[in-house]
């Protein structure tokens, strides 16, 4: 910053003599900036913002990852994430590739602060994993029995809207009466989704009925899915939701409400829907993400052309 200083004359009755004019750099007052002082404000700073089930996700991967190394983060060493990499062999795949990324992103974010002076997890390799998504889509048929056979009326509503939207967990226990708008033919929801992006989603005329008769006088800020004791329901008890109506449908896989979610994605890109609008629907960032699903049940390939 700088400061202009003039000369004046030193008398009245002389002429003004020509103005001199100096710069002179002053100094500012330097603002302190916060630092973070341990490992555990380090974690609260990193988490602040995320969604609630990522953070329940990575609170629990983290701790994991202090446990296992039992020292501050300020100590750790490359090789020290190569011994937490190396011990979660026996995990899923998907649950060792989430792990890792964790703490591969609480590092940098560490770095970033000057918590850490050197970012020790870029060089930590993860593996690449196999593509199952084709493994985790179900049938037009196998989400129509789940439907048929599910005769708790809000779970049947939950169900519908999970597979007619494609929207997420967090998504859909966040929505409340004042989200959805009725219109001709059905309504729409509109969707605080990842990323802190709203989307609109049209929902077909049946399940619009379907939740509708949910609702019975409840306010426009109650949950549209409550639980027992009036709050929205968890994602864990969806998990259960979802878990019992496949095993009602006779289906031996593991589904979870994201595979609802994969089969929207699917199924409407099937039907001949446009890939951007599917993308759209399901809030994608990109048009590659969505474009996962015809590589994974594609309608044509080479071998279509081999008689054997």
């Amino acid at each position: 910053m700088f400061c202009i200083i003039s000369h004046s004359p030193t008398s009245m009755t002389m002429p003004a003599p020509k103005r001199n004019f100096q710069l002179v750099k002053t100094t500012q007052t330097e603002i302190p900036q916060p630092q973070v002082t341990d490992d555990e404000q380090l974690i609260r700073l990193w988490l602040h913002g995320r969604p609630a089930n990522t953070v329940e996700n990575y609170t629990r991967d983290i701790q994991q990852f202090l446990d296992f190394i039992d020292k501050p983060i300020q100590s750790l060493t490359l090789a020290d994430l190569q011994l937490f990499s190396d011990a979660l062999v026996e995990y899923a795949d998907g649950s060792k590739k989430r792990k890792l990324y964790a703490v591969k992103s609480l590092i940098a974010f560490a770095h970033r602060l000057g918590y850490l002076v050197y970012d020790i997890g870029a060089p930590l390799r993860i593996p690449a994993l196999k593509d199952t998504l084709a493994e985790r889509i179900l049938s037009e048929q196998e989400l129509l029995q789940m439907l048929a056979l599910e005769n708790d009326a809000r779970n049947n509503a939950l169900l519908r809207l999970l597979y007619s939207t494609g929207i997420r967990v967090s998504e859909m226990t966040a929505l409340t009466w004042r989200d959805l708008t009725t219109r001709n033919n059905g309504s729409q929801i509109v969707v605080f989704g990842k990323g802190g992006k709203t989307r609109t989603i049209r929902v077909s005329e049946a399940t619009t009925e379907a939740l509708l008769a949910q609702r019975n006088g409840l306010l426009p800020d109650d949950p549209i899915f409550r639980s027992k004791k009036g709050g929205p329901l968890h994602r864990t008890q969806v998990f259960r939701i979802v878990k019992k109506a496949a095993e009602k449908a006779g289906l031996w896989q593991k589904v979870s409400p994201h595979w609802m979610r994969h089969a929207h994605a699917s199924h409407a890109l099937d039907a001949g829907a446009p890939i951007h609008l599917v993308q759209a629907t399901l809030g994608h960032a990109s048009v590659a993400t969505t474009g996962r699903y015809t590589h994974a049940r594609p309608n044509q390939s080479s071998s279509d052309y081999l008689d054997v």
